[in-house]
C-alpha cells in the first residue's frame, strides 16, 4: 500500500513539473528561473530557458531546437550575460520583457510603445518569442517579437530587412565565439539605398554583396537559391517595407541559415534519420565575391586569368598598378560619353548587376521605356530589368561609376552600358576584323608608357621644386600660388630646436610645435614625422589647399619650410589649443557656456558654407572633428587639418575612393562603408561635432547605463522619447533657452541623417542656426545603433534653461 502511495506522488510530482517546463507562455504573475523551468513553443519545436555556450560558465536566455539543444538560434542578454544561476525571466504588466539578477537589477529588457488588458509572452512554433494580448493572435498587433531583433539565425518566416515607417532594421550578425553570443565582427546587412542589396560586413567594411533581387534570385547569388522542395524565397520591396525571407514547404522539416563567428553563412537542414545537421550550403567567397576588386567599369571572372579586365571600350585607369594585379583604381572610358543623342547602348549578359546603392528604379516600365529614360539623363550608365520573370518588367538605372560586376558562366542578367555611339561602332568594327587583341595590346602598352613618363616628370619637377628658396611656387589647374617659405634655422631656433617642452600635441601628419620668431610673433609648427601616417601627398595637398582660402573660421597658413628633408607647415598660433582639450575635459568645459557653445557651431559652420560654396577650390574637409576644430583668444573656432581634404569641380557633387581615411565615429555611413564622399559627408561630421558640443561626450566612446548605443543613438533616443534637454551637458550652465536647445540638438540630427540627400546643406545649416524657420522632421541617424566600448564619459544629466523664447517652430510632434 505504501508502495502505491509513493507511486501516486511521484506521479503527480512528475506531471507537475513536465507542466512547468512544457507551457509556452508566462503572464505578469509567472517566471522562467534559470535552474530547470523552460518554455516550449505549441508544437515542441522549440524551447526557451537559460543556458551556458561551449566552455563558458556565464548564463544567458535563449531559444534552441528541441531535437538540438545545443543549436541556440537566439539569445537575449547576448551583450549582458548573467554570473551565475540567479536569472529569473518575467514580463511586466506593461508588456516588457526583463531579465533580472540575483539583485533584482534589470540585466536587458525588451519595449514596446503601447500596452495591453492581458499581457502574455508566449514563445511561437517558428521559434519567435512574442509579448502580446493573450486573446489577439495578429502578428500586426504584438507588442514586441525577438523576431524583429535576429541574432545569428535566420529563422522561416523571419524578416530580414528593415521596417521603413519605424526605421527598424533586422539584420544577423555572428557571435564572437562558440563561447561567447556577443555581437561579433561580421554582420549581413539589407542596405535600403537604391534598389535594396545585402551586404556581407566586417565591421564597417563591405566584404562581399548579394546583388539586388531580379524576381527569382539575388544575381550575385544564382547558384545558391535556385528551386528546392524543402524551402522558397520571398523578397519584398514596398512604402513600407523592404526585407528577404525563406518560407518552409514543408513545415515538419527544421532548417536554418547562420552566420558562424568566421563570418560564413551557411545553411542547414535538420535530418531525422541521423539526428545532425546537413549542411545544405555555406556561402564561402571567392576571389571574384570580394567586393569591388576589379574597380570600377571592370568584370571579375574567375575562368580567366587574371580574373579581372576592363569592359569593353574601357581601359585600365593606372595600368602600371593595374599590371601588377592592383586592380582597385578600376577602368575608365576610351570615348567620352556626348549625350543629346549621341550615345547607345552595349550589352553585357550574364553579369552579376553593379552596385545599385545608387541607383534608380521602377517597377511598372518596360525595358524600352527604361532605355529611353536612361537616355534623357546625362548622368545615366546603364540601365537593366528590375524583374526578369515572364520575359522582364520593370526598370533599373544607375548613376555615376558601376563598380562590383562579375561574369557568370551560366546565370546572371543582362545589363546595358551606356557608350558613345562612335565607341560602339569601334567595338563592332573590332569584333569583324579580328583586331580586338592586337589593339588591346597596343593601348595597353602606350598607356603605360605614358603612365611611366607623366610619374618621372612629375616626380622630377617636383624635387626641382623642393629646391626653392623664399618662396614655393605650387601649380593647381591653372592658377600658380606663392607660399612664403620659412628658412629651418629660423624655425628650429623658435621652437627652440624642436624641445619638447614647446610640443603641443602630435596628430596623423605628426608633431606640432609652439614657436616664437625673431620680430615677437607667435606660430605653431606642423612637423612631418618619418613615421607619419600622412606623407608627401597630404603634405602637398594641405599647401594647395589651403594656401589662399582666406576667412576668419579657418587656420591661417603662414607658409612652409621645405630643407634637408624637412617638411614642416607654419601656422598662426591658438593659444586656447584645440576644442576638443576643452569639451571633454571636466574642469576646462566649465568656460564654455551656452553662448560659446553656439558662437563655435556657428563659426564653424560659417568656415563649412565657405569651404563648400564660397572659396575658389569648393572643398570637402573629409576630417572634420573636434581636434582639428582650434580656438583663438577670445574662443572663435578655426577650422584646421587640410590634409586629407578634396577640391571638387564647379559641376561636380561627389567622388568615390578606395582608400578610406579619416576618424571613426566622425564619418558618414557612405563614406566609411562604400567609399562616397562629398559635401554632404562634411555635414555629416558638423552634426556630430554638434551634439558632442552639445553634450560634451564623444560620439565613439560613449556609454550609458540603460543601452548600448552611441551618442548619436542615445541622442535619438531622447529626441523620440521627447526627452531631448537630458542630452545637454550639465556644465552649461542656466543661460540658455530652451528653444535654441532644440533648435541646436534638432539641427544636429538633421546633418547626421543616414541618407546624404535627407541631409541639409550648409547654406541651410546656417540658416537654420541663426534665424527661426520652420525645420523639417528629422529621420533616423546613420550608424546610430552601433555599440560603443566602455569609456569614462558617462550619460548626460538634465539641464535647467531659461523658459522664455519657446515657439513651436522648432519642436515638432512624433
Amino acid at each position: 500500500m505504501d508502495a502505491i502511495a509513493h507511486l501516486f506522488v511521484y506521479s503527480i510530482f512528475f506531471s507537475l513539473f513536465r507542466i512547468s517546463i512544457t507551457q509556452d507562455s508566462i503572464t505578469p504573475t509567472q517566471s522562467i528561473r534559470d535552474g530547470g523551468t523552460t518554455l516550449v513553443s505549441a508544437g515542441g519545436s522549440f524551447q526557451l530557458g537559460f543556458f551556458s555556450p561551449g566552455n563558458s560558465n556565464s548564463r544567458y536566455v535563449g531559444i534552441w531546437y528541441t531535437v538540438s539543444s545545443e543549436t541556440v538560434v537566439w539569445v537575449a542578454n547576448r551583450e549582458a550575460p548573467l554570473s551565475d544561476h540567479s536569472g529569473v525571466l518575467k514580463v511586466t504588466n506593461d508588456g516588457i520583457l526583463v531579465l533580472l539578477n540575483s539583485t533584482s537589477g534589470v540585466v536587458w529588457s525588451s519595449n514596446t510603445s503601447r500596452t495591453v488588458e492581458n499581457t502574455v509572452a508566449q514563445l511561437l512554433d517558428t521559434g519567435n518569442l512574442v509579448v502580446k494580448d493573450r486573446n489577439d493572435g495578429d502578428p500586426e498587433k504584438f507588442l514586441w517579437q525577438s523576431f524583429d531583433y535576429p541574432c545569428d539565425t535566420l529563422l522561416p518566416e523571419m524578416k530580414h530587412g528593415w521596417n521603413l515607417v519605424t526605421g527598424l532594421d533586422r539584420f544577423l550578425s555572428s557571435w564572437k565565439s562558440t563561447d561567447d553570443p556577443a555581437q561579433g565582427a561580421f554582420s549581413i546587412r539589407l542596405d535600403p539605398r537604391g534598389l535594396p542589396q545585402i551586404f556581407n560586413m566586417e565591421g564597417d567594411s563591405i566584404k562581399t554583396r548579394t546583388g539586388s533581387w531580379n524576381g527569382l534570385v539575388f544575381t550575385g547569388y544564382p547558384q545558391y537559391l535556385r528551386p528546392n522542395p524543402v524551402f522558397e524565397y520571398e523578397f519584398v520591396l514596398n512604402e513600407k517595407e523592404v526585407y528577404y525571407r525563406f518560407k518552409l514547404l514543408n513545415t515538419s522539416v527544421f532548417s536554418r541559415f547562420v552566420v558562424i563567428p568566421s563570418g560564413v553563412g551557411q545553411r542547414f537542414t535538420w535530418m531525422d534519420r541521423t539526428h545532425t545537421w546537413e549542411l545544405f550550403f555555406t556561402s564561402q567567397a571567392d576571389q571574384c565575391e570580394n567586393y569591388g576588386l576589379c574597380g570600377a567599369y571592370a568584370t571579375c571572372n574567375l575562368n580567366n586569368s587574371p580574373v579581372c579586365s576592363c569592359l569593353e571600350g574601357f581601359f585600365p585607369k593606372s595600368p602600371k598598378y593595374w599590371d601588377s594585379i592592383d586592380w582597385s583604381d578600376g577602368c575608365v572610358r576610351r570615348t567620352p560619353l556626348e549625350c543629346n543623342g549621341g550615345d547607345g547602348f552595349l550589352k553585357h549578359t550574364g553579369v552579376k548587376l553593379p552596385d545599385t546603392s545608387s541607383s534608380w528604379y521602377n517597377k511598372s516600365m518596360t525595358l524600352k521605356e527604361c532605355e529611353g529614360m536612361c537616355l534623357k539623363n546625362c548622368t545615366c550608365t546603364a540601365y537593366a530589368s528590375l524583374d526578369v520573370r515572364g520575359g522582364g518588367s520593370g526598370c533599373v538605372l544607375w548613376f555615376g561609376s558601376l563598380i562590383d560586376i562579375r561574369e557568370f558562366s551560366e546565370g546572371g542578367q543582362d545589363l546595358y552600358l551606356r557608350m558613345a555611339i562612335s565607341e560602339l561602332e569601334h567595338l563592332e568594327k573590332k569584333r569583324s576584323s579580328g583586331e580586338k587583341k592586337q589593339v588591346a595590346i597596343i593601348v595597353s602598352s602606350t598607356l603605360l608608357f605614358m603612365g611611366i613618363t607623366i610619374v618621372a616628370l612629375v616626380s622630377y619637377m617636383w624635387k626641382k621644386k623642393l629646391k626653392t628658396q623664399g618662396t614655393i611656387n605650387i601649380s593647381h589647374g591653372k592658377e600658380d600660388m606663392e607660399l612664403p617659405m620659412f628658412d629651418l634655422a629660423a624655425i628650429a631656433n623658435a621652437t627652440d630646436n624642436f624641445s619638447n617642452n614647446k610640443k603641443l600635441g602630435e596628430g596623423g601628419f605628426g608633431p606640432v610645435y609652439k614657436g616664437k620668431l625673431s620680430d615677437g610673433k607667435d606660430i605653431a609648427v606642423k612637423r612631418l614625422s618619418k613615421n607619419s601616417r600622412q606623407g608627401l601627398n597630404e603634405f602637398k595637398n594641405e599647401v594647395i589647399l589651403i594656401a589662399k582660402l582666406q576667412h576668419r573660421n579657418l587656420v591661417k597658413l603662414l607658409g612652409c619650410c621645405i630643407q634637408e628633408n624637412e617638411k614642416m607647415l607654419i601656422y598662426e598660433y591658438m593659444p586656447n589649443k584645440s576644442l576638443d582639450s576643452f569639451i571633454f575635459d571636466q574642469a576646462k568645459s566649465k568656460a564654455l557656456d551656452w553662448h560659446k557653445r553656439i558662437n563655435i557651431i556657428r563659426g564653424v559652420a560659417k568656415g563649412l558654407l565657405y569651404l563648400h560654396e564660397d572659396s575658389r577650390l569648393r572643398i570637402i574637409h573629409r576630417d572634420l572633428k573636434v581636434s582639428n576644430i582650434l580656438l583663438d583668444n577670445n574662443m572663435n573656432p578655426k577650422i584646421s587639418d587640410f590634409g586629407l581634404a578634396k577640391s571638387f569641380g564647379g559641376d561636380q557633387t561627389d567622388s568615390k575612393t578606395n582608400r578610406i581615411i579619416g576618424t571613426y565615429g566622425y564619418m558618414s555611413p557612405e563614406y566609411a562603408v562604400h567609399g562616397q564622399y562629398s559635401i554632404k559627408s562634411d555635414v555629416f561630421s558638423f552634426g556630430v561635432l554638434i551634439l558632442e558640443i552639445l553634450s560634451g561626450k564623444k560620439n565613439r566612446g560613449f556609454s550609458h547605463p540603460d543601452h548600448h548605443l552611441n551618442l548619436l543613438g542615445h541622442a535619438w533616443k531622447l529626441w523620440i522619447e521627447d526627452r531631448p534637454m537630458e542630452l545637454i551637458d550639465e556644465l552649461v550652465g542656466n543661460l540658455c533657452t530652451i528653444s535654441s536647445v532644440l533648435r541646436h540638438i534638432h539641427v544636429g540630427l538633421l546633418c547626421v541623417q543616414h541618407r546624404p540627400e535627407d541631409r541639409p546643406n550648409m547654406s541651410s545649416i546656417v540658416q537654420m542656426l541663426t534665424s527661426e524657420s520652420l525645420l523639417p522632421k528629422p529621420k533616423q541617424p546613420g550608424f546610430f545603433s552601433i555599440d560603443s566600448p566602455k569609456a569614462d564619459s558617462s550619460s548626460s544629466k538634465h539641464v535647467t534653461c531659461s523658459a522664455n523664447e519657446i515657439t513651436n517652430s522648432v519642436f515638432e510632434a512624433r
